[in-house]
């Protein structure tokens, strides 16, 4: 997510149901973080919208090296360095009424904490297919990158929200 930006205005896209089409048709349910290919299955029925990209966001510490691990954070004593690959997911909405609300509904999941969750676009999707857009989770200061090195106790503050932010997708997503 190194090009993060803010929002951009949704506008007109007529080849919406062919890009959603084959989107689904390259989508590998594999390939998706365990934790959330339920709520990636569950985008996938809306006529409105399809994902682009996602990550259930990980910690790599000295005692967890696995990069896509999916485990919890396990109480770590002293000043510990963490390298956090940020939780995210990135999506493409219709510019009709169900894709508008969807839009608005996911632009409020920030409220769950301002300070750890941002509501924009990324240049290269949006290059890519308009109307897309990226949620995620990770501090305002790094808004803009997707790996960072945090210490123990903003882990455990991120860990937390991550949590809260993906049942607040699922929620949204299935009404």
């Amino acid at each position: 997510m190194e090009t993060y930006i803010e929002k951009k205005q949704i506008v007109e896209n007529r080849d919406f149901s062919s890009q959603r089409k084959k989107a689904l048709d390259g989508l590998n349910f594999e390939f998706i973080d365990v934790p959330i290919v339920d709520l990636i299955q569950d985008m996938a029925k809306l006529p409105y919208c399809f994902t682009q990209q996602c990550c259930f966001g990980h910690f790599v510490y000295a005692g967890q090296l696995d990069i896509h691990n999916f485990e919890p954070l396990k109480p770590i004593n002293g000043r510990l360095n963490i390298e956090y690959r940020i939780a995210y997911i990135a999506f493409c909405v219709d510019n009709n009424k169900d894709g508008i609300e969807l839009l608005k509904d996911l632009e409020d999941v920030v409220y769950l904490d301002k300070d750890y969750i941002q509501f924009g676009c990324a240049d290269w999707f949006w290059d890519q297919q308009v109307n897309s857009y990226v949620l995620q989770v990770q501090p305002e200061r790094l808004k803009d990158k997707d790996k960072m090195i945090i210490d123990i106790q903003e882990a455990y503050q991120i860990e937390k929200i991550k949590y809260q932010f993906f049942e607040k997708l699922r929620k949204i997503v299935i009404g």
